[in-house]
């Protein structure tokens, strides 16, 4: 019985790593493809920060793992740029901010 539950245990542990490792790297690479310009627009801090915070966050986790407190604080990271960042610069996404364009390009 133990066994099994030490098996149980490791699948937890590994589904827990590679959701935490999937949601830095989306993170980064979600931040990737936003124009620079966007982050101020939009009120927060700049792409070169974000892009630094996610990296740190995917290399931690990627050699730590999600289950100390460098692995937590990358997990944070990545879910602040996800639930907070990301739609406030979103709208920004594929044109440049301040152009004035309608729904059906240029006016």
């Amino acid at each position: 019985m133990p066994e099994l539950f030490g098996q149980f245990q490791g699948l937890v542990s590994s589904l827990l790593w590679f959701g935490a490792l999937g949601l830095a790297v989306f993170g980064l690479i979600d931040a990737l493809r936003v124009p620079s310009d966007a982050f101020p627009y939009a009120g927060k801090r700049t792409k070169n920060l974000w892009l630094a915070l996610l990296g740190v966050a995917s290399a931690v986790l990627l050699v730590a793992g999600p289950m100390n407190i460098f692995g937590l604080a990358a997990v944070v990271a990545s879910a602040v740029y996800l639930v907070d960042v990301r739609p406030a610069v979103k709208q920004y996404r594929g044109r440049r901010p301040g152009t004035s364009e309608g729904p059906y390009g240029p006016w």
